[in-house]
């Protein structure tokens, strides 16, 4: 399992997605892979789907984080 952030958001991503984040600078994976920290920090509902299972969570998440960089 990856242990660094950005390593982690990417594992998280599909991988269409993964592939077009990893060709972003590594300035806009940290900000993203950030974003998709405190997502998964502050929504109580991917709490509860974490304990299920942390990585449909932590893809959850992913997914949320680019929507909105998306908008």
């Amino acid at each position: 399992m990856p242990t660094d952030r950005v390593e982690r958001f990417l594992a998280a991503l599909d991988p269409d997605h993964r592939e077009a984040v990893g060709a972003r600078p590594r300035e806009e994976q940290e900000r993203l892979a950030a974003a998709w920290t405190r997502e998964l920090e502050a929504d109580d509902e991917l709490d509860t789907l974490d304990e299920l299972s942390p990585a449909a969570a932590e893809a959850e998440a992913a997914r949320r984080v680019l929507e909105r960089g998306t908008r």
